[in-house]
């Protein structure tokens, strides 16, 4: 009869094979023959160690010559199977074990399965950086050309986002020292939808200077109903009272800053604000106009911009009626960011953090014309917009800074004397 070859030695007499090859193609094949023939041999030991005993050693031999007891338990064969990695596909033969007292669990085995996992993760993170789910089944082949993730693998990586999306809409946002929140909708067309789906996003500046995305959610569009209902979300959770939300024109979320936010300023974003005064003015005067106004947008303190826009009303109100009727619309609120530090002020006259993201959003999107269903367009924008706002840059809060944010704080809420948090609760 002839004697059994255990897995590892066939492995090893392959690995030499290649390693006597002359082909110049052979250098991968290396590779994976050499990571089988480790993994291979790794597996025999494992089984050694957890039966107690080598290859063809006796039970009762291995007994005599060790202090502790054998365990029950035989080896039987094997297992083909394959490990997915970036490289290709590994193939190994995983022994099999019978009549043990506990199953046998291979711990290296549960780590390989990582490398698959790692290969989805990889997968997950090209396709919101840009590639389709055609072209991740196109670029995740092995040395045959066969497919290393499935089709219904690469199909479930919505789903995936989707997870993600869910855990971070849930999240408990109590401990967050929200100084500063932005609010703005981006539109993805939708198949089920005659218009474009609105998905409305939120981010802050957090007192330690972290820039923190707090909330995205697909809604109609961006009614007053709508924004009422995302910013409650936000307070379920906890979200405390910040001191300035910064927005677009649009009436809707004014309103519902109102109504969720009543002691907190409201910013308008001021480069919304230009190009609606530009279009009206004529073009030869365009930068004399924006000149003057952009000084009243930038000067040194809120007594001081609100002293040059009468200037600017009163010297260009008979001349250019309709650009200065812009520019008077919401006056406060474009001014307001003048009584916050003046190391801030760049930050929050506009929402150009938000602008930035759905950029990023945009070009990652634009590759699909149009999402499937809502699941789909919220799963792959909040990826984008949540990837992208791990590489803000944080606000620098100095000990001055901090003192001032702290004192606005106690002119808009002075009986809360919980000091900890610059935000704020409103008393029921």
């Amino acid at each position: 009869m002839e004697k059994k070859i255990r897995a590892s030695e066939e492995k090893d007499k392959l690995f030499k094979e290649v390693l006597r090859s002359t082909d110049p193609t052979a250098f991968r094949e290396l590779i994976s023959r050499g990571m089988g023939k480790l993994v291979q041999e790794s597996l025999e030991q494992e089984v050694s160690e957890f039966l107690g005993r080598d290859w063809y050693e006796h039970r009762d031999k291995a007994s005599l010559e060790e202090e502790e007891p054998v365990r029950k338990g035989y080896r039987n064969g094997y297992y083909d199977r394959g490990i997915r990695t970036a490289e290709g596909t590994v193939r190994i033969r995983e022994p099999r074990v019978r009549d043990t007292e506990e199953p046998f669990e291979s711990r290296i085995l549960e780590k390989l399965n990582y490398l698959e996992e790692n290969l989805k993760e990889l997968a997950t993170e090209l396709y919101v950086r840009g590639l389709s789910t055609r072209d991740i089944e196109e670029t995740f082949v092995d040395e045959d050309g066969k497919a290393l993730l499935s089709r219904s693998s690469v199909s479930r990586l919505n789903d995936k986002l989707w997870e993600e999306y869910e855990a971070f809409s849930k999240r408990d946002l109590s401990e967050i020292d929200v100084v500063y929140l932005y609010a703005d909708g981006v539109y993805e067309s939708i198949k089920r939808y005659t218009n474009n789906q609105t998905i409305m996003c939120s981010w802050a500046i957090c007192s330690d200077g972290h820039k923190e995305m707090l909330h995205a959610m697909a809604v109609n569009s961006e009614s007053e109903e709508s924004w009422n209902a995302f910013f409650h979300d936000m307070l379920d959770r906890g979200l405390r009272q910040p001191l300035l939300v910064i927005t677009d024109g649009n009436k809707g979320v004014h309103n519902a800053i109102a109504k969720c936010f009543p002691k907190a300023d409201r910013q308008r974003c001021i480069a919304h604000k230009l190009r609606n005064i530009r279009v009206r003015l004529p073009q030869e005067k365009q930068d004399e106009v924006l000149e003057q106004i952009k000084a009243v947008y930038y000067a040194p303190d809120l007594e001081t911009g609100e002293l040059l826009a009468g200037r600017v009303i009163d010297k260009f109100s008979g001349v250019y009626p309709s650009a200065i009727q812009i520019f008077s619309d919401d006056l406060d609120a474009c001014l307001i960011h003048l009584k916050y530090p003046a190391g801030h002020r760049r930050f929050i006259r506009t929402t150009n953090l938000l602008e930035r993201s759905f950029e990023e959003e945009k070009r990652r999107t634009k590759i699909i014309p149009q999402h499937v269903h809502e699941k789909g367009a919220v799963s792959l924008v909040f990826a984008v917009l949540w990837r992208a706002s791990q590489r803000w840059q944080r606000v620098t809060m100095s000990s001055l800074e901090l003192a001032q944010l702290k004192q606005l704080r106690q002119l808009i809420c002075p009986h809360d004397n919980q000091t900890d948090f610059i935000s704020y609760r409103l008393a029921a």
